[in-house]
């Protein structure tokens, strides 16, 4: 019966996008329509009017189910995908992050392609099954940051990507609009723990017991009796403003407000007079699904009457949040009330199993119906869409892998950890920015999560969420990045999407016998300007055995930043937050070290060396010029030794080596310019009479304009 329902689906898309593909696109008519126009002139003065926020009306939320950003769009042009310079690498620092140890026999796997594996195991590409995707098996992937535990955790399957050809919607959409590649879940866990993230800015405790939610206890509806800390919706509510949760009587229990305290005490009121032990939604609709037309009609009059009788408050929250509508409706409501002029101010959409992109219950071309229909509502009404900011995104990773290793909090941050883990950031999942002033094929590379989705809301509405801790406000940024209110922009070119293929039964994908590295799509695209300006140097101190690291950020932003200790510096890589400059004193044992420093946005710095090497007293200092766009490298020689520095541009189109003398006592002063490169530079530094030394200093040099990704 599923595939069915999605086959007719999947036939009920590739009819309306028939139109749309004779214009080389997926998007609908409509809204490709919308988008020639161009966006209404900003109408200031008439909304919130902060920094071109008052041009939106409208915010809605569709979170898809269990894909990560490697899984959709690791082969995606012009994101941090497989083609990615800044890969970390696995512990010895010999290996990419890329090539993940096997189990059971298995050797190296390394990403390879799901239409390549259907092809040799016979099955549809499209419908793949679901991997490990809780708390522990989140947290053994990870493991502690060494991202070399995918395959032993999750299977060999968990290396499976799609591509261009096989998720066209979603590629048409990151090459129209734009695509956030440093979104990650919340939390190292499963749907409900992150979906706690995005509809209260958090997630505490179960109730009844001092375990931390980070698990899908709350889908035990009839035990659970509901979190008791406070909902963004809630908050709303409270101040007034319109929103509404779009649902159908199957919402694959998606809608985590069901799971607050506050919100089963409203549902059990209204369910009061059906009777039966029922005291929740799903159970409800459940009986309704399964009952014949008459026992439905008086199941349905049961709850209505129930509804009648709370009062005006609980109602509203009713009908808002908990009222669903019939099967294959939720997509046609929101279009009713686009329509009408009706649509909430905050519109969370919550598709149905089959719609809601689960690798176990739906599938990418299923889920692309539901999109395909809410974008086409959109496009019917130019003057609702040039108001709206329409988040995509994804709850969790499922067991996909990531390569990308998440930002977590330094130990002991409070309310960031438990059992001894941090709680998140979780995996990199895929964010879809969808607006009139979000079009033209972007990436924005700031770092965001779940909770930034409610930090948009709180610019907004002005309606704060103190949920939400001071380390996510740190480290994760608010989406308005991910918007240029400055000027309109018409709909790019795109390429012509590959054509969606029907549905059959699901399957595990396994490695092919010959692998080699995916070939990410070559190109560029647009980047937003980011609030970061990092920088980092340092020298070893031989007398106290250390590595002294001067860590720098000059933008207006937190930096995260992430330190690898391949020669054993650390037992796991370590994390810093800088806004300013933090000194980070790196322990060196044996006398030798080895450690790369990470950033955001592709900053990377190696440091290698001996105590016993001729290059042991050298300090190389680094500064950025933003305006200039160069890298100034000062070469601090205070050994007994002349030495012949080599600086070799390993990227971005310099090819100039330059070989730098430096006698020993003296100091030289060098500029690479990363003007012609739009800010990016990637530099290896080497000593000829020290083979054990070597720098490399890689990153985009921001000055607050667009750029292009590296």
């Amino acid at each position: 019966m599923a595939s069915e329902v999605s086959r007719r689906r999947v036939m009920g898309l590739g009819a309306a996008a028939a139109g749309a593909a004779a214009a080389a696109s997926l998007l609908p008519p409509s809204l490709q329509q919308a988008l020639a126009a161009g966006p209404a002139a900003a109408e200031r003065g008439h909304g919130h009017g902060r920094g071109g926020l008052g041009d939106i009306r409208h915010v809605v939320v569709l979170m898809q189910e269990n894909r990560s950003f490697d899984h959709y769009f690791g082969m995606l042009r012009g994101v941090r995908g497989y083609a990615d310079r800044n890969a970390v690498r696995l512990p010895g620092g010999d290996r990419s992050v890329f090539e993940q140890p096997g189990a059971l026999g298995i050797g190296t796997v390394l990403p390879f392609s799901v239409r390549e594996a259907a092809a040799a195991q016979k099955k549809d590409l499209q419908y793949i099954g679901a991997l490990n995707h809780e708390w522990a098996g989140g947290a053994k992937a990870w493991r502690d940051g060494w991202m070399d535990n995918w395959v032993t955790a999750k299977t060999a399957a968990t290396m499976a990507h799609y591509d261009r050809q096989d998720v066209p919607l979603h590629y048409e959409l990151a090459d129209t609009f734009t695509v956030c590649d440093a979104y990650h879940s919340s939390i190292h866990s499963s749907t409900s723990p992150n979906r706690n993230h995005l509809v209260s800015g958090w997630t505490g405790f179960e109730p009844g017991s001092g375990k931390r939610a980070v698990g899908n206890d709350a889908y035990a509806e009839d035990t659970h009796t509901g979190y008791t800390w406070p909902t963004y919706a809630e908050r709303l509510e409270k101040a007034g403003r319109s929103w509404r949760v779009y649902q159908e009587w199957d919402n694959f229990t998606d809608n985590n407000l069901e799971f607050y305290a506050t919100f089963k005490a409203v549902m059990k009121k209204a369910l009061a007079k059906v009777g039966g032990g029922v005291q929740n939604m799903t159970a409800f609709y459940g009986k309704v699904a399964a009952a014949g037309e008459a026992e439905r009609k008086r199941l349905q009059g049961l709850l209505d009457e129930g509804v009648r009788a709370l009062s005006a408050a609980d109602r509203s929250l009713f009908e808002r949040a908990l009222r669903r509508g019939e099967p294959d409706s939720t997509a046609t409501a929101f279009a009713a009330d686009v329509a009408a002029g009706k649509l909430p101010e905050v519109s969370y959409i919550v598709p149905s199993a089959a719609d809601s992109e689960h690798p176990g219950s739906s599938s990418p071309v299923a889920s692309a119906t539901i999109v395909y229909k809410v974008l086409d509502a959109l496009g019917k009404n130019p003057d609702v869409w040039r108001h709206t900011a329409l988040f995509l995104t994804y709850d969790e990773n499922d067991g996909f892998f990531d390569h990308v290793p998440p930002p977590v909090p330094p130990k002991g941050t409070e309310g960031e950890f438990w059992d001894g883990k941090p709680t998140g950031l979780g995996m990199r999942v895929p964010m879809l920015v969808i607006s009139p002033w979000s079009v033209g094929g972007y990436a924005c590379s700031q770092v965001f999560d779940h909770t930034s989705i409610v930090r948009f809301l709180e610019r907004w509405t002005g309606v704060r969420e103190p949920n939400i801790s001071a380390w996510r406000r740190t480290v994760c940024g608010d989406l308005t990045t991910a918007f240029d209110f400055s000027r309109g922009r018409r709909q790019p070119a795109v390429e012509r999407p590959g054509a969606i293929p029907p549905f059959s039964g699901r399957w595990a994908p396994r490695p092919p016998r010959e692998q080699q590295l995916p070939r990410q799509e070559p190109g560029t695209r647009p980047a937003r300007p980011l609030p970061y300006q990092p920088d980092a140097d340092g020298a070893y101190d031989a007398q106290a055995a250390r590595f002294r690291l001067a860590v720098r950020n000059g933008g207006r932003a937190s930096a995260h930043f992430a330190l690898y200790p391949y020669a054993g510096e650390y037992g796991t890589p370590q994390h810093r937050d800088v806004l300013g400059r933090a000194d980070w004193e790196v322990p060196v044992k044996d006398g030798a070290y080895r450690f790369t420093l990470t950033g955001p946005n592709g900053f990377r710095r190696e440091h290698a060396g001996t105590a016993a090497g001729a290059a042991a007293a050298v300090r190389i200092g680094t500064r950025l010029d933003a305006h200039r766009r160069e890298l100034h490298l000062t070469l601090v020689n205070k050994g007994r030794t002349d030495l012949t520095f080599t600086l070799k541009p390993l990227a971005y189109g310099d090819a100039k080596v330059r070989e730098i003398r430096v006698r020993a006592g003296s100091t030289r002063t060098v500029a690479h310019s990363a003007a012609a490169a739009h800010g990016w530079y990637d530099l290896d530094l080497s000593v000829a009479q020290d083979a054990s030394f070597r720098r490399r200093f890689m990153g985009h040099i921001e000055n607050g304009k667009e750029s292009v990704t590296g």
